[in-house]
């Protein structure tokens, strides 16, 4: 899995690609852990993220939880399809 972080200002944008899975659901988590503490508005970008598992719905949630303002970005077919079937598209802001 590939993690790639930009912050302003109390803002932050975190890029995933790969499979954000059993195996890499913790870094994901870490690098939402390490951002500044000002930080209180994420996107995260799935552009290329190919596969979650619950492992990853997680940690996804986990980031929504600790934000006042979250959204996801450019999510494909298949992310979408995972995010219908667990009902999380009622709850997260994507756009």
């Amino acid at each position: 899995m590939t993690i790639e972080k930009n912050v302003s200002g109390n803002t932050a944008e975190i890029s995933i690609g790969g499979w954000l899975d059993t195996k890499t659901a913790a870094e994901l988590g870490k690098a939402v852990d390490e951002l500044p503490a000002e930080v209180d508005d994420l996107t995260l970008d799935l552009e290329k993220l190919e596969y979650v598992s619950s492992s990853g719905l997680r940690q996804i949630i986990a980031a929504y939880k600790k934000m006042k303002s979250f959204r996801i970005k450019n999510v494909s077919g298949d992310i979408m399809e995972v995010l219908r079937m667990t009902g999380f598209d009622k709850r997260l802001n994507i756009v």
